[in-house]
């Protein structure tokens, strides 16, 4: 489900996320139809026009695409934008509040690092 408790994210950003990670999970593949606002509406029980925003978000980015009359698809480069977008929102947000917590804990540079091998080791 995607929808996680005390998630006070809105739904349509939890619905294009959930979308994402079917498609970086493989789940969803390049080319492949989307649900439809009214498939997702149903699936989670929303309103189809909170479905369709969470549509419109992925396809405004490039990682979906309407064709008329026939719905929408996921594009060929969808794995490579989400990617890059995680990357660069996520990821470096991420690592900065790390970084930042590290430094007012007096850990240094190597100590990161080795927290990180060891979190990377337990995957």
């Amino acid at each position: 489900m995607i929808f996680a408790a005390g998630d006070t994210k809105p739904i349509y950003l939890q619905i294009s996320d959930w979308l994402e990670a079917e498609i970086l999970s493989g789940n969803l593949t390049a080319g492949e139809k989307i649900y439809s606002q009214y498939q997702l509406a149903e699936m989670f029980n929303i309103n189809p026009a909170t479905a369709a925003k969470g549509l419109n978000i992925l396809a405004d980015e490039s990682i979906l695409y309407k064709k008329r009359g026939l719905g929408m698809f996921i594009t060929p480069d969808a794995g490579l934008i989400i990617r890059k977008k995680r990357r660069e929102q996520i990821l470096e947000r991420l690592v900065l509040d790390l970084v930042k917590e590290a430094r007012l804990l007096d850990i240094p540079e190597s100590g990161i690092i080795s927290m990180i091998k060891d979190a990377l080791n337990r995957e």
